[in-house]
């Protein structure tokens, strides 16, 4: 059953309203409240050192019109945890090998979603993901700090507030890559080829030395957010969790002003990272995504090397084969595409993000997933063996 002092809202406003006041400055206002709908208003408490933090998180959820998970004291009614759900729809649902439970997959992420096989809630929680996979709704998913999936809900949008982005779905998921060859790119092949190699020695002296890849790396790595500030326009790359997509793109649009032509590269399996940035250590997604860079050297003679940029798992930059090795399945398979594709298709059709409105809006979403983690259990890295 779910938490009986827990509350999903929708509905997320201030009163009185944080609009040009310090946030610490309103938590220790005694009559600062947040007003979660039915009726419901929950006090900050100026004692509990997480409460300005929980209302940062509060204020940006309402600004992006997205729902907050909070679970209530009993006798204080104060917030005692706040998670941010995940809103989107079932892409499947499927039975789980070792340990039992259920494992989902939701669009617009690549994390595995699951439901433990000891949880008090699993035939419950697996009803009602099957009625959404049925159905097509959007559905509120609820993950723990140990990324399990403690609660599922039907989503309905605050009619007041800002509508989420939540693509219609369509009949089937499109498949990655989506579409072949036209009859008249097969006639131009040939020309195309013949002028590839014309330009070769061009492409060749622009693409970077190992030196100059290495300057690229440390200039994405060091975009990497704080956990407990995430300034804007950090990169999160300390939430590994999900949100690859977003990081690849913006990664790739800082290439390119700093005059790089950067590409992606795609991974699809039962991918397993061990990660100081997890608190339990491991994260596993179905398929990842980060750009590569064409790199001078690796073989003959004006050689190059396509090198994968994925600060959210190495220090320096990696040949694909050593990306994929990272992941732990010898199975994944690999997929490169140009940079304009944004993100895996589930419902919608693959698109890309010229004007990168999408990224900077999954970006916040992420920095503030791991701002809510770091103020709740403490900031990564964690005590990993």
């Amino acid at each position: 059953m779910p938490n009986p002092n827990a509350i999903v809202s929708t509905r997320i406003r201030f009163d009185p309203p944080l609009a040009g006041r310090d946030i610490a400055e309103a938590v220790r206002d005694r009559e600062q409240a947040v007003d979660v709908g039915g009726d419901r208003r929950i006090r900050l408490d100026p004692a509990d050192a997480r409460s300005v933090g929980f209302a940062t998180v509060l204020n940006e959820l309402a600004g992006m019109g997205l729902p907050a998970y909070l679970e209530l004291d009993p006798d204080s009614g104060s917030i005692d945890r706040l998670l941010i759900p995940k809103l989107g729809r079932v892409l499947s649902v499927r039975a789980r090998g070792a340990g039992g439970g259920i494992e989902v997959q939701l669009d617009r992420s690549h994390a595995r979603h699951v439901v433990p096989g000891d949880s008090p809630d699993l035939d419950v929680l697996g009803r009602t993901l099957r009625t959404a996979l049925e159905s097509k709704r959007p559905v509120l998913v609820v993950t723990d700090f140990q990324g399990a999936i403690i609660d599922v809900r039907d989503f309905t949008p605050d009619p007041e507030g800002p509508l989420p982005p939540l693509p219609e779905p369509g009949d089937e998921p499109i498949p990655f890559p989506w579409r072949p060859r036209r009859w008249w790119e097969w006639v131009l092949w040939p020309i195309w080829k013949l002028l590839w190699w014309i330009r070769y020695p061009w492409f060749w002296w622009h693409c970077p030395s190992k030196v100059q890849a290495q300057a690229i790396f440390d200039a994405m790595a060091a975009t990497s957010c704080d956990p407990l500030t995430v300034p804007v326009p950090c990169i999160p790359f300390k939430y590994p969790d999900d949100g690859c997509w977003a990081r690849a793109n913006e990664m790739c649009r800082l290439m390119v002003a700093l005059g790089r032509d950067p590409a992606k590269v795609w991974i699809d399996g039962d991918l397993k990272v061990n990660s100081v940035n997890e608190p339990w250590c491991l994260v596993e997604w179905g398929w990842h995504v980060a750009p590569t860079i064409c790199v001078r050297g690796g073989g003959w003679l004006l050689s190059t090397t396509r090198m994968v940029v994925d600060p959210s798992l190495f220090t320096t930059p990696v040949t694909e084969a050593q990306w994929k090795a990272k992941q732990g399945d010898p199975n994944a398979t690999l997929t490169d595409t140009g940079r304009d594709i944004y993100i895996r298709p589930p419902f919608s059709p693959l698109h890309d993000d010229a004007s990168y409105t999408a990224t900077k809006a999954d970006l916040a979403y992420y920095r503030l997933q791991l701002y809510n983690r770091s103020i709740q259990i403490g900031p990564p890295p964690y005590p990993c063996p």
